[in-house]
């Protein structure tokens, strides 16, 4: 089973926003007490985060589909809904994200987050949606669907040194020699398949080092394991070039591997990422072979002008090892004192507004009617209940205060054409007079959307209800010395 995996697509899904609630305050007196539905809850965000502790992408291999909570469900009483939980995906400090192919966050430091997916916003409840001329509206607005997104995840590793060079040149064997790390260790090319990592202490200072799995000519353009895993030389501090002195291949020698080497990093990396400048250590591993130790003595010096240090040794004797140890710990000191403090950083992928008025009318040759594309409109589509008169009334009210219904009498719409607007298809029937009134005058129409209930009011007033309590008492208050007077005389008083 793969231990170390560095590259990985994940399916993240964010919560979906919870439901408005439409609700009606009831209190003893008060039969229509005003709307008290609440707003439904947001839903949780999918998050990467930063974490020092994690060194690989396994969980991910395993578990590709990740979720956000949905949005908690509100109630009448103005009582809104909780946000949905976060999904928080844990990475490796050098985690690079790529969505439609292009990469969107490189990410480093500890803490560092992004916003991958946004969950959906809850749906607003009646008592947010009343206003002046809607005092009482009978619905409330849906929740909206989560952001679903696929991501690559591609792991640029992040140790301090990098150890390069032709299959089988020992360096599995030195990061086992000089850490605690037990990668596989064979005598056959390409034994290692993936990057090992090794801590190593040489005095006050603890560094990483990666073994890379062997590179050969052409491994720049994906020859071999290639750009599978040159990607992971890119952030080392330091690349030792891990010499084989015990090579039996024809054409090979210390000096022509370093050049081939030369020419694959500098292929890969070019002058912006300067891989070849960062090649300052050569080790000439198996000095304990037959003339592995008098090769030595023949290209120190030619290794030397070119500006490398060279460090014999034997991993099979541990020779050299403690030497070699000192070297890179005062480079990779150097470096570390020469890089700025990287902060925490939060991140956050911006589509474009919700709020983006624009939209357009074109045919659509499915249904030979119309689509209304635009951010709004589809948006607004995916909150109402369909189910709901009202709701949809108030969709076309909103609709038409945008637009799309003058734009469409403008396109040639006729009564009766499907439109589509979202994953909605739908007859056009305006009730308004499209495209013979400017948006300002249709604005202050508002025959749609509101309550039947408060139009038709029959409740009689204060001075009805005064009147009539009057005439209720007054046979038993009126009478004359004789007694009750004529009942035709008290209802000719009480009409005066």
């Amino acid at each position: 089973m793969a231990a170390f995996v560095d590259r990985v697509t994940v399916h993240v899904t964010a919560g979906n926003g919870a439901h408005g609630v439409s609700s009606v305050h009831r209190e003893k007196f008060k039969p229509l007490g005003g709307p008290d539905g609440g707003n439904g809850g947001d839903g949780g965000d999918v998050v990467l985060e930063v974490d020092p502790n994690v060194h690989t992408l396994l969980d991910f291999h395993h578990s590709p589909h990740q979720k956000a909570g949905n949005g908690r469900q509100a109630a009448g009483d103005y009582k809104n809904g909780g946000r949905g939980e976060e999904r928080v995906l844990k990475v490796p400090p050098g985690t690079v994200v790529h969505i439609g192919g292009e990469p969107v966050a490189d990410l480093m430091g500890a803490g560092t987050r992004l916003v991958l997916a946004r969950g959906g916003k809850g749906g607003l409840g009646n008592a947010a949606l009343a206003n002046a001329r809607r005092k009482a509206p009978g619905f409330a607005l849906l929740g909206e669907p989560g952001e679903s997104v696929d991501a690559v995840l591609e792991l640029k590793s992040i140790a301090d040194v990098g150890l390069v060079g032709y299959p089988s040149a020992g360096k599995s064997s030195l990061v086992a020699a000089m850490s605690a790390a037990r990668p596989k260790i064979a005598d056959y090319p390409f034994t290692t398949l993936v990057p090992q990592l090794g801590v190593v202490r040489s005095g006050d200072v603890t560094y990483t080092m990666a073994d890379v799995p062997g590179l050969i000519p052409g491994a720049s353009t994906g020859k071999g394991l290639g750009l599978q895993f040159l990607r992971h030389v890119e952030r080392c501090a330091v690349l030792v070039h891990v010499v084989d002195m015990a090579t039996m291949e024809p054409g090979r020698d210390p000096e022509s591997d370093i050049d081939a080497l030369e020419h694959e990093l500098r292929e890969y990396g070019g002058e912006e990422l300067d891989l070849v400048g960062r090649l300052r250590i050569a080790v000439l591993n198996k000095i304990d072979v037959p003339d592995g130790r008098e090769l030595v003595d023949l290209v120190r010096t030619t290794l030397e002008e070119r500006g490398l240090q060279v460090f014999p040794v034997s991993v099979a004797t541990h020779e050299g090892l403690a030497e070699l140890g000192f070297a890179l710990a005062r480079a990779v000191a150097e470096h570390r004192a020469a890089q700025p403090e990287v902060e925490p950083a939060h991140i956050t992928l911006t589509p474009k507004a919700v709020d983006d008025g624009g939209f357009t009318v074109e045919p659509d040759p499915r249904t030979d009617g119309w689509l209304v594309l635009g951010t709004r409109p589809e948006r607004w589509i995916k909150q109402t209940d369909f189910n709901n008169d009202e709701a949809v009334g108030y969709l076309a009210d909103r609709l038409n205060r945008l637009g799309v219904e003058e734009a469409l009498a403008k396109a040639g719409a006729v009564p009766g054409d499907a439109i589509t607007v979202g994953d909605v298809t739908f007859d056009w029937e305006p009730t308004l007079p499209a495209g013979t009134l400017t948006i300002e005058e249709t604005a202050g129409l508002g025959g749609r959307g509101t309550d039947v209930r408060l139009e038709n009011n029959n409740r009689p007033g204060a001075d009805e209800r005064l009147a009539a309590k009057k005439a209720r008492r007054l046979p038993y208050e009126v009478a004359d010395a004789d007694g009750w007077i004529d009942a035709d005389l008290i209802q000719g008083d009480a009409g005066k």
